[in-house]
């Protein structure tokens, strides 16, 4: 082929030749009509040219989504709260392994259609800084370091590390300052300062594109400080590429340019927007507006130079991932289509699921229960029905396992168990308590099964309710677990949902909760480990459980002040970090080294952390920092490292983190990372060094003496210190 093709002067199909080379001489082919049908996601074939047809759209949030059969893994927030960055990581080797055995066994059957293709829609790393926010369940929680690591190791598990081919594309989203409302996603100007912009909402966005090497970014919805995202020459143009050095392909939400003149009204026409959108970097619509494009040169209101930059840039990503190679030549060609919900990704599936399970209760230690425990009730909306395990934007799972499928296989048999529905997840009607509360009575325990559905939280368009309203349980609820609580049997709640619930009354009364979130494939074998202690959980909550929305500012107030964690001063019903285990530890011996330095270096920070329980367990070390001595508003106290280590009783092991300067510096008045001299607190432990922590840890404190130093300029670009 690279023989014929270069006596022919095809010089896009040698192999041989640079990428670059090969993208200017196949766009360099193309009429004005023929770039631009490249430019939606549905992209036309150039038979002419052997350029086949393209659509560019697809998902694999936790594992290949809407493609037939594929592992579904617990959803994203699941996923963030199992703190594990290595499992996150091979959990995304995993899905694109199926991603590649799937479009190379779609294209021999000639179907290069929708969900077929390597170019993904995902990670979502939008900050989830509303609990009301549907969509939240999509990301890896409220904080932007969580979110910055877990991001990076997603998207490198995706892309691969072949020093010639992609293996599929990552496209972090929703690019930038997007977390609802939905309703107004479309028309919503998200007002934010500099300040919030650089310490919040865009870090993750930074950390994927120059750490993680991501190949694309899709653009939001909304506007952010007037500019509509998929046109921003701040967003799009000052940071990504300029500050950030990002060259890759923007892509924009779908139907996102046609917002720019139906709803933002920033220009008046499709050409004008289409026009605004390119110029400014957004170089494919999902959606039907670029067509205009042409009009639009024809009109002299765009260059067709532009057109061409946004072509290669799409087209370096094909050649990237090996589409005008010849298969042996592609590395990840050869990935059998087997892998496909094989039984070792339904174990790492399983794995993913035991390691996102959060205990927030356990009085008198009830948990584990006893393989022997019987009769056990166990009742609920959400503890045999499949929807709930897989979260949106999820695949389909050859088989899936039920909390109440998981317990009767845990339980074998012979054993008593009791299932009774009780009530739906968002129906009035109180007709199936009473089963409920003549199941429960008589036993030993009761699981009840309770929380959220697809149709209480999602994407606008995609449930009844997109957004929530309140934070309680919907429905009749409540209601049953105060019916069958009063029978005076041992209550243990296991939450099924994507964002906190208001769960007061649970705090008080029940026995133990448990939070299994959306948990994929496996959710029920891997909430019966727990329940029956086979696994000692030790997930941590990746966003805050609140009191009641009193404690959250305004859904449509972009602004940071009081949110989140790291913002907000009132105690919530458990923490953002937080999460108990069946075994208890230690944290000693601190060390910072060293206690005094100048704005530039590095500081280490150590701690001794023990088993001094009676079972082998997981612990989520998590470091916080606190600048106590701040000029201009900061954060009351920011993750700045972690990681997930297991201890048999009685073993302990040394963690250390480094702490780089960027990691003690603010947002100064000038709107620049800055490292001020002052007194910085460091806590080490299992949760926040304040509230309901889990394991009590260990507090220093250490100085920066010197000048302020910037580090960065206002757009986040190095400087030299």
């Amino acid at each position: 082929m690279s023989t014929g093709a270069t006596e022919s002067g095809l010089a896009y199909l040698d192999a041989s030749l640079p990428i670059q080379e090969r993208v200017r001489d196949l766009v360099g082919r193309m009429t004005l009509e023929e770039k631009v049908s490249q430019m939606v996601h549905g992209a036309e074939a150039i038979e002419r040219l052997g350029v086949p047809e393209y659509n560019w759209w697809n998902e694999c949030l936790h594992g290949v989504g809407r493609a037939g059969i594929a592992t579904v893994f617990p959803q994203a927030i699941g996923m963030a709260a199992t703190w594990d960055v290595d499992l996150i990581h091979a959990m995304a080797v995993a899905t694109s392994d199926e991603a590649r055995a799937k479009h190379h066994a779609f294209v021999r059957q000639g179907d290069r259609g929708i969900y077929k293709g390597l170019t993904f829609w995902s990670p979502n790393i939008n900050i989830f800084r509303d609990p009301r926010w549907g969509r939240g369940q999509e990301t890896y929680g409220e904080d932007p370091y969580l979110t910055a690591r877990l991001g990076v190791a997603f998207v490198k598990g995706l892309q691969g590390d072949d020093p010639n081919y992609l293996k599929v594309v990552a496209t972090p989203k929703h690019y930038a300052v997007h977390s609802g409302p939905e309703a107004e996603r479309h028309a919503f100007d998200a007002v934010v300062s500099r300040r919030d912009l650089l310490e919040t909402y865009l870090p993750a966005f930074q950390a994927c594109v120059q750490e993680g090497g991501a190949a694309s970014v899709m653009g939001a919805y909304n506007r952010t400080n007037g500019e509509p995202c998929c046109a921003s020459p701040t967003l799009l143009g000052a940071f990504l590429r300029d500050a950030w050095g990002f060259d890759g392909y923007v892509v924009s939400d779908c139907g996102a340019i046609a917002d720019i003149f139906k709803h933002h009204r920033v220009v008046e026409t499709a050409e004008e927007a289409a026009a605004l959108a390119v110029r400014n970097g957004c170089d494919l619509n999902c959606g039907a507006t670029y067509p205009a494009l042409v009009r639009a040169v024809r009109q002299g209101i765009l260059d067709e130079k532009e057109i061409d930059r946004a072509v290669e840039r799409l087209f370096t990503a094909r050649f990237r991932l090996g589409m005008f190679d010849p298969p042996e030549r592609v590395p990840y060609a050869q990935i059998p289509y087997e892998v496909n919900d094989s039984p070792e990704h339904r174990q790492m599936a399983l794995r993913v699921a035991r390691e996102s399970i959060v205990l927030l209760k356990n009085a008198n230690g009830i948990l584990p229960l006893d393989r022997g425990t019987s009769p056990v009730a166990i009742i609920g909306p959400n503890a045999h029905d499949v929807e709930v395990l897989l979260g949106n934007y999820n695949g389909t799972p050859s088989a899936a396992v039920t909390p109440l499928d998981g317990i009767r296989a845990k339980l074998g048999a012979d054993a008593d168990v009791r299932y009774a529905q009780g009530c739906e997840v968002m129906g009035r009607s109180t007709d199936g308590i009473a089963e409920a509360v003549e199941a429960a009575r008589g036993a030993r325990v009761v699981v009840a099964c309770v929380g959220l559905s697809q149709r209480v939280e999602g994407e606008e368009g995609a449930s009844d309710l997109a957004d929530r309203t309140g934070l309680g349980l919907p429905g009749v609820q409540q209601r049953l677990l105060e019916a069958v609580h009063a029978t005076g049997v041992p209550l243990v709640v296991v939450l099924l949902n994507g964002s906190p619930v208001d769960v007061r009354w649970a705090d008080e009364h029940a026995a133990a909760i448990v939070e299994a979130w959306y948990p994929g494939e496996e959710g029920g074998t891997a909430l019966a480990d727990v329940l029956f202690g086979d696994y000692n959980p030790a997930g941590r909550l990746p966003i805050t459980f609140y009191r009641s929305l009193d404690q959250v500012p305004p859904f449509e107030q972009y602004a940071m002040e009081g949110r989140t964690y790291r913002f907000m001063a009132d105690e919530p019903l458990y923490p953002f970090g937080y999460g108990l285990s069946y075994t208890h530890f230690r944290y000693a011996d601190l060390e910072i080294t060293p206690n005094v330095v100048r704005p530039g270096q590095a500081v280490r920070v150590s701690a001794r952390v023990e088993n001094v329980g009676e079972r082998a367990g997981d612990e989520v070390v998590q470091l916080y920092v606190s600048d106590l001595e701040a000029s201009v508003p900061v954060p009351l106290r920011h993750l700045e490292g972690f990681a997930r280590i297991h201890l048999t009783p009685g073993a302990s092991r040394v963690v250390t983190f480094e702490l780089q300067p960027r990691q003690m510096a603010l947002v100064d008045a000038a709107g620049r990372w800055a490292v001020e001299p002052g007194a910085f607190q460091v806590y080490v432990g299992g949760g926040q060094p304040v509230g309901r922590a889990g394991s009590e840890g260990v507090a220093g404190l250490f100085h920066v003496e010197g000048e302020t130093t910037p580090i960065t300029d206002a757009f986040g670009v190095t400087l030299q210190t």
